[in-house]
């Protein structure tokens, strides 16, 4: 196999190292799926994409995402990190200022704003926890339920169950319990996904924190499905009445992720800066 040209994206950031990290290859036409998984296991990031030919004619590519052990449908924050380094690949795409992408979740539309990147989020649905699954999160998160504001299940593909806190500080100084939130796997869901509002002229609207343990994943530097469901309930919920807002995430984690949000119409657009760290050929 010939050497496969080769990024490391930091996404949801213009800062080297302050996002969340994807792995792309852009030569994925050459690389067979068990090949695909190998270097996906190989490199351990969250994903890895291969940037292939599409075979519909609407899309500019093709994306395979992977995890270290299984393919995955659709995923936001490498759909960013991909589309950015298809595009400092030399990627011309067929439509001014789109980039369309083409993967198991069939086309992911991606507006090209400036420097930033931002998707199309998928319709989120929504299901009411029931009280005992709020007592249960609320004491896994160490909170009391009263404190809780707002708070559903909300599905964008990945399912998290959103909830909202009093402030961006106290999300932020959230010691939640791993084991009793991996416990919450049975209820149907990705994990605990948890934001609260900033007083304006903090740097930002909002701070969100995505916690997976169930799937290994104690906390996600910077959770684009996570942001999406927090999205999805700021509009159904009117929790701003602005149409953009930015949310910060990471801190905890020592990163400063930055995630910028669109209401536009009945869509809502998510994304931000993407900086490629690492570039240059894999010897596959």
């Amino acid at each position: 196999m010939p050497p496969l040209a080769f990024q490391q994206v930091d996404v949801f950031t213009a800062v080297p190292f302050q996002g969340n990290p994807v792995a792309v290859v852009l030569d994925g036409d050459a690389v067979p799926p068990e090949r695909m998984q190998a270097i996906a296991a190989w490199t351990n990031l969250s994903e890895t994409t291969f940037v292939c030919t599409a075979a519909d004619a609407r899309a500019d590519y093709r994306l395979r995402i992977f995890t270290p052990r299984r393919e995955l449908p659709f995923a936001g924050h490498p759909t960013i990190g991909s589309a950015h380094a298809a595009l400092r690949h030399g990627l011309k795409p067929k439509a001014t200022g789109r980039v369309v992408q083409e993967c198991g979740k069939g086309l992911v539309e991606i507006k090209i704003d400036g420097d930033r990147l931002l998707l199309a989020l998928p319709a989120p649905g929504f299901r009411e926890p029931t009280p005992a699954q709020l007592a249960a999160v609320a004491e896994a998160l160490g909170v009391a339920a009263a404190g809780i504001q707002r708070a559903a299940i909300v599905d964008v593909g990945p399912v998290w169950f959103t909830l909202q806190l009093a402030s961006g500080d106290a999300v932020r100084g959230l010691a939640p319990d791993m084991g009793r939130l991996a416990a919450l796997s049975p209820i149907g869901i990705t994990g605990v996904n948890v934001f609260g509002l900033y007083p304006a002229g903090a740097g930002a609207d909002l701070e969100v924190r995505s916690f997976a343990p169930g799937d290994g994943i104690p906390e996600d530097p910077v959770c684009s499905s996570g942001n999406g469901c927090v999205a999805a309930l700021v509009r159904r919920d009117r929790v701003l009445e602005a149409r953009t807002y930015v949310a910060r995430q990471g801190r905890c984690l020592g990163r400063d992720g930055r995630v910028t949000v669109e209401f536009d119409d009945g869509a809502i657009w998510l994304g931000g800066h993407a900086v490629t760290c690492v570039e240059g050929l894999l010897q596959a």
